[in-house]
């Protein structure tokens, strides 16, 4: 199986530690491409950032979907372009935020969302009331780093994790953490170990997610929500 994992921002860095633990998670049948925009925003930390990567990564779906891969993974928390992409693939194309509170809730009565700055708790929220999984939500609570500090300081990063993961727990009744940004993969073993709940890296869960739904044979509707769009004329 193909899967391509699209880094909805231009930071070979990040695109780099996606590559990474995507690697270590897939399976040895699962032939895993990350790639990131070629031009676009170096992080994804706002509305106007996501709207800027929205047409990018849409044109690197349609590529996937001529390039005979069986899957996409839409690397970014924000679930950037998700809806649109679906609309114009015929093969399945998952965002981590989306894939990731499913999972969740297969786990624990109520999930916490851990997310970067306090200014983007709103639009979190936001995300889980238009999934209609607000009372399955115990808090989402921010770190206060950037995507560039967690992406570079695993350490500081890690141990503000475990900290603000305890309060979700003890304080807020959260049973599943989830981190909520694509900068932080590779550091929910660390935190599970320490909280003893369990704690999901969206980027591995969606990756495990798309090998399950390549092995059904399964992809999304295209009768209703994500209806192929009508043909016209672009100017």
């Amino acid at each position: 199986m193909k899967i391509l994992i699209i880094n909805t921002n231009a930071s070979e860095r990040i695109t780099e530690k996606i590559r990474a633990v995507a690697d270590a998670a897939k399976r040895d049948d699962c032939d895993v491409t990350t790639t990131c925009l070629a031009r676009g925003p170096v992080t994804i930390e706002s509305s106007y950032d996501e709207a800027y990567a929205i047409a990018p990564t849409i044109d690197l779906v349609k590529q996937a979907n001529d390039e005979d891969y069986d899957a996409i993974i839409v690397a970014c928390f924000c679930d950037v372009g998700v809806e649109a992409a679906k609309e114009i693939s015929s093969i399945p194309v998952l965002g981590l935020e989306e894939t990731t509170l499913s999972v969740a809730l297969l786990l624990g009565a109520k999930f916490g969302i851990m997310t970067e700055r306090h200014q983007r708790v709103a639009m979190k929220e936001l995300h889980v009331r238009r999934h209609g999984l607000l009372e399955r939500m115990a808090s989402i609570r921010p770190l206060e780093l950037s995507v560039a500090e967690m992406e570079s300081n695993p350490q500081r990063t890690k141990a503000a994790g475990i900290e603000l993961a305890r309060r979700m727990v003890e304080e807020d009744g959260a049973e599943v953490i989830v981190m909520g940004c694509a900068a932080m993969a590779g550091y929910s073993d660390e935190l599970e170990r320490q909280l003893q709940v369990p704690v999901l890296d969206p980027l591995t869960v969606t990756l495990k997610v798309a090998e399950a739904l390549i092995d059904m044979g399964l992809s999304h509707s295209r009768v209703g929500l994500y209806a192929p769009p009508m043909p016209k004329e672009f100017k």
